[in-house]
């Protein structure tokens, strides 16, 4: 089988090793002579999987001590709500930047719990940038953002100073840029974006700033000090998911770490946005300080182009360009795991249109 040019914005392209490390684990894990699938989350097995798993990310985060670090399933949009539940007070407000689809998604699940001021939003203007001048004063609760945004293909170049908690969705461009993790008190991401399969959400927190919320009686399955009490195995966790996900971030320690990979990525997002600025064919749709490294959404300006386009990235075997079914247009998405060969390939399709 040929394999395809994969610019799919998730569930994502993963390194050919993780492939090949997991079909193994499939058929026989660890030589014990049975499947990852089967065996038990409480074999020692497993436990060093989970083990490792948490804490590989505070090596690649260079967090201490003070966080931890679940695996929970439910995806992003579970921590929507979880996130609400475990840091508003009760009687509390929290303040949120809205800058597309999946802000907006938090926003509107956070205020079933609490008061919510939006400080910031683009959405007028279709998401075509990130707000700016905005404060958040000591009066709320937590600020949260979404870090990089999928489908607009805009991403935060920077993070305010806020009097209040931190919160971050990362799940488009968690381990893909080096950042100051320790400057947040709270990041979560869907695996599936960039760190894994789908089927996993990553949650790192640090843990006092847990349980001053004065909300009683918790749901024990929303409490994050159940899921760290437990080490993640509060409920039968995601295994296979949970395993892909080490090989993944293991991969990306093993090949030079966060620093690497944002190497790599802004050679790859060069490559593609220099041709779209340069070609006339082709326009992206935010403005440019705040394209994404992660998601390039970009549009064809002649539609008369456009079966030319579409049929020439297709024989060239590129697979996932098709932008979200809310914008439109095109959307090539630059993961970790995607060699800048293959967006050598879309480049030169894109050059091929006239």
């Amino acid at each position: 089988m040929n394999k395809k040019h994969n610019f799919s914005a998730g569930p994502c392209i993963l390194p050919q090793e993780v492939f090949e490390k997991s079909a193994q684990a499939i058929l026989d894990f660890n030589g014990i002579g049975l499947s990852l699938l089967e065996i038990s989350h409480r074999s020692k097995d497993f436990v060093a999987v989970m083990d490792e798993a948490r804490a590989i990310v505070k090596r690649l985060m260079n967090l201490g001590d003070e966080y931890e670090v679940i695996y929970l399933g439910g995806g992003a949009s579970l921590q929507f709500a979880m996130v609400p539940y475990n840091l508003m007070k009760v009687g509390g407000k929290a303040a949120y930047l809205d800058t597309g689809t999946w802000a907006a998604g938090a926003i509107k699940e956070a205020k079933k719990v609490g008061t919510v001021d939006v400080v910031g939003s683009s959405k007028e203007e279709n998401y075509s940038f990130i707000p700016k001048n905005y404060t958040v004063g000591a009066e709320y609760d937590y600020f949260h953002c979404t870090s990089n945004n999928t489908i607009y293909g805009t991403q935060m170049k920077s993070f305010p100073e806020v009097d209040t908690l931190m919160v971050c969705d990362m799940s488009s461009d968690i381990f893909s840029r080096q950042l100051d993790f320790s400057k947040f008190d709270l990041i979560y991401a869907g695996a599936q974006k960039n760190m894994g399969p789908a089927g996993v959400t990553l949650v790192v927190i640090k843990k006092e700033i847990l349980g001053k919320t004065g909300r009683e009686n918790m749901f024990s399955i929303l409490d994050y000090s159940q899921h760290i009490a437990k080490e993640s195995m509060y409920n039968t966790p995601p295994v296979f998911p949970v395993y892909a996900s080490l090989l993944t971030l293991q991969n990306l320690e093993n090949n030079g770490g966060i620093a690497a990979a944002e190497q790599r990525n802004e050679a790859k997002a060069k490559l593609l946005y220099d041709e779209i600025d340069s070609n006339p064919l082709f326009e992206t749709f935010c403005v440019k300080e705040d394209r994404s490294l992660m998601n390039v959404s970009f549009n064809i300006t002649d539609e008369s182009k456009k079966e030319e386009f579409d049929n020439a990235w297709k024989a060239a075997g590129i697979s996932g360009l098709n932008g979200h079914r809310s914008l439109g247009g095109y959307r090539a998405s630059l993961y970790n795991a995607l060699p800048i060969e293959s967006v050598q390939v879309l480049v030169d399709v894109m050059k091929s249109i006239k």
